[in-house]
């Protein structure tokens, strides 16, 4: 009888480790999707690979960092909202920056659904996944890409460099959400285990 009872014990206390596991799981995965849901990323991709247009992608950025275009959104839906109703405003800004430094290349602005593979700026980590994001394509768009945060305003120009802005972090995202940024590599398999099987049940 005391057998059984150990083996009972035993038995419960593997469920409730397992049942907590689980639990912790999808508390993550949902944390996970909760980030992806707050943020607007900004994606342009230069004409080309040469050091001209490498440097013209980097002055459109900073000119659509400075710009405050989506200033006054309190969520990821008002941020939308402000850059849909720009998006003209928005390209004849780079369209503007490109001319004054010599360049007659065109630009298409849009808003999309697109895949970022794991991206690290400066000391955060945006985890890899679908995002909304603003892409800016100028001229043939061949060239090597750069992305940032738009919304939240994680983003800040200085000087030739951007940093990214730790007291917007901190008022966006919540704890558990700044630890994802943080420390990606404590999340990176279940991560991983989490889009899979979204990927299933979808």
């Amino acid at each position: 009888m005391r057998k059984i009872t150990e083996i009972i014990f035993a038995a419960g206390l593997v469920l409730t480790i397992a049942i907590s596991n689980v639990c912790s799981f999808v508390s993550d995965g949902h944390s996970l999707d909760g980030l992806r849901s707050k943020v607007l990323r900004l994606h342009i991709l230069a004409n080309s690979d040469s050091d001209e247009d490498q440097r013209l992608k980097l002055l459109v950025r900073d000119e659509l960092l400075e710009s405050g275009i989506l200033d006054g959104a309190d969520s990821l839906s008002e941020a939308e909202a402000a850059a849909m109703e720009k998006l003209p405003e928005i390209t004849a800004l780079a369209e503007e920056v490109l001319r004054r430094n010599g360049s007659s290349e065109a630009v298409t602005a849009e808003l999309t659904d697109m895949w970022f593979d794991e991206r690290v700026y400066g000391d955060i980590t945006m985890p890899a996944g679908e995002y909304r994001a603003l892409r800016i394509r100028i001229g043939e768009a061949q060239g090597h890409n750069w992305w940032c945060v738009m919304y939240p305003p994680l983003c800040i120009p200085a000087a030739c460099e951007v940093e990214d802005d730790k007291s917007a972090e901190s008022e966006y995202f919540d704890e558990k959400e700044c630890d994802i940024m943080y420390k990606p590599k404590k999340y990176e398999v279940r991560f991983a285990f989490w889009d899979k099987i979204k990927s299933w049940l979808d």
